[in-house]
């Protein structure tokens, strides 16, 4: 009989499962802060469920678990996880040290299908989805060694094409009986998947990151193919149409390529396609790596940039590299170690 993987399940979903099993439904949230806030790795742990129930519960689940097979610390705080999966594949999840709150970077997918052209990641393909265990392990681990008081899915892949798993993910991880944090400090990040906006909306609440990265459908095309299928207006609207708490604002992301968008005609029309979304930006100089031949922007061109926007009263960030000495940029580390392996 194949076991149950638990931290597959919402605290709703354990529930159902526990009463399967013929036990009372507020066992399930018992077990559910053995798994989030106590870390337990084995259910003979969890001390306040009989040894009849937690024989039952080895005999038919288990408890899934991540042990990082490679870390690379930098010298500026920034630390980088390879994972290795059941199946033999890898992800990476990066920690960010930031004036005392550490974020935690993760993975939805093994590999990605959007083919961004500035993006490392996109290079390997798609190979599947994380399910919703993999996911909420890559902070299960980390956690282990380091406080983590932000989540952003920002690793590899696309997280709205892995609803299936994100939406369950983010309710365990915002689950005052799972890990307790704050919606306001969980952010999924979309390249622009315009109906799984909506249906992300309707299914938790988070924060939405939008990687917008070109200000016209000729520029942002040639670099995200993803714009052939949901243009700029229509990923627009889907912004403006997005259920946001009080308050709250979403996050566009600007890669910012030399020559290509980095121009102030493309910062003034920026500020035009943003108006009327309540909304911050996130300057993202870009992080050149083997095998692309974009270019970082100048100081220059990034200070410019910068500048104008907050002339024009719009709040942003222009994001430092982090981790710049131990492959920090998505992708990096697993690139490299599977060179070595087909080197060995």
């Amino acid at each position: 009989m194949e076991k149950t993987d638990i931290k597959n399940l919402t605290l709703s979903g354990l529930e159902a499962y526990i009463s399967g099993l013929g036990k009372e439904r507020f066992r399930a949230k018992q077990i559910f802060k053995w798994l989030y806030q106590m870390d337990a790795m084995d259910f003979d742990e969890m001390t306040n469920v009989s040894k009849e129930f937690r024989a039952v519960l080895k005999e038919r689940a288990e408890i899934s678990n991540l042990i990082p097979e490679a870390v690379e610390a930098s010298g500026d705080g920034t630390r980088k996880y390879l994972f290795r999966l059941a199946d033999g594949a890898s992800v990476e999840s990066v920690l960010i040290p930031d004036e005392g709150r550490n974020t935690l970077c993760i993975s939805s997918q093994v590999g990605c299908a959007m083919k961004c052209a500035f993006c490392l990641t996109g290079t390997f393909g798609l190979a599947r989805n994380l399910t919703t265990a993999e996911i909420v392990n890559q902070v299960c681990a980390v956690k282990r060694e380091h406080p983590v008081n932000n989540i952003v899915f920002m690793g590899m892949g696309e997280p709205l094409a892995n609803l299936g798993a994100v939406i369950p993910a983010v309710n365990i991880l915002t689950d005052p009986d799972g890990f307790q944090f704050s919606t306001r400090k969980v952010t999924v990040s979309t390249s622009g998947l315009v109906p799984e906006m909506a249906e992300l909306g309707r299914g938790c609440t988070v924060n939405l990151a939008v990687s917008l990265n070109a200000t016209t459908d000729e520029v942002r095309d040639q670099i995200m193919p993803v714009n052939r299928a949901y243009p700029l207006k229509e990923l627009l609207a889907a912004c403006k149409a997005f259920p946001l708490p009080s308050r709250r604002w979403i996050t566009i992301e600007y890669v910012m390529i030399r020559d290509l968008n980095d121009t102030l005609d493309d910062a003034k029309r920026l500020v035009r396609l943003i108006s009327n979304i309540p909304s911050k930006v996130n300057l993202i100089p870009f992080n050149e790596h083997d095998g692309c031949g974009f270019k970082s922007p100048t100081q220059e061109t990034i200070d410019r940039f910068h500048k104008y926007l907050l002339d024009k009263h719009v709040t942003v960030i222009t994001r430092s590299s982090r981790g710049g000495d131990i492959s920090a940029a998505c992708g990096q580390l697993k690139g490299k170690l599977d060179q070595m392996q087909q080197q060995d």
